[in-house]
């Protein structure tokens, strides 16, 4: 990330007791007028490769999304008066709509119960027709995600990890598991920093990396 340093010491820097400073930050540049654009390259980034360490850097990410929000919620009419509708929903799907989706995702599981032929709360409340909607769109919503993932690792000459693309509903999985401890975790330790381990990926050899980046560069 880049910012003029002047912008950012006029808004008062970052927030040191968020733990997606990051996240607070955007939203406090868009409240004062500025505007933040995306950068065409390429990111060295580590991706978290194990299970554990991957749950508590996303359980991090959805707790600071949440102190986000709430925090940005102390004047909801100020808020919306910066922003104006369509952003101030923007800030309640990106911010509060990443967690709830994870959090409300084992309501929707209970759905598949039905294939299988045992009962369910809304067939007996009336709304025998929802229980089809709700799986048509889960599955819907796999399957692109799936296709999504597919076209990306194939866009990025990865095409070795075409076979992994179809665990992506595991992600949601893992997801869960981390949102429920990010709620746990804004009520007991909402300034807990949980450390992300790095060194533990096999170093990137992929076309895309540049030649001077890659491990076999110098010769080693």
């Amino acid at each position: 990330m880049f910012f003029r340093r002047r912008i950012l010491e006029a808004l008062g820097g970052w927030d040191a007791h968020n733990v997606t400073e990051d996240a607070d930050l955007g939203v406090r540049l868009a409240r004062e007028g500025y505007r933040t654009e995306l950068v065409q390259t390429v990111t060295e980034e580590e991706a978290t490769c194990r299970g554990w360490p991957w749950i508590k850097q996303r359980s991090r990410w959805l707790k600071g999304f949440l102190v986000t929000w709430l925090v940005h919620l102390r004047d909801p009419r100020l808020l919306r008066q910066q922003l104006g509708w369509w952003r101030v929903l923007g800030v309640h799907i990106l911010m509060a709509g990443t967690v709830l989706q994870f959090l409300l995702a084992p309501a929707l599981w209970t759905l598949w119960a039905l294939p299988l032929g045992l009962g369910h709360p809304m067939i007996s409340s009336g709304m025998a027709w929802l229980p089809a909607v709700l799986i048509t769109l889960c599955v819907m919503s796999d399957l692109g995600n799936v296709a999504i993932g597919a076209a990306g690792v194939a866009r990025r000459g990865r095409r070795l990890l075409l076979p992994w693309v179809i665990t992506l509903p595991v992600y949601c999985l893992l997801g869960v598991a981390a949102a429920y401890k990010a709620v746990f975790e804004l009520l007991a330790r909402p300034y807990f920093w949980d450390k992300t381990q790095h060194g533990q990926s096999v170093p990137d050899v992929s076309p895309d990396r540049p030649a001077f980046l890659r491990p076999d560069a110098d010769g080693s």
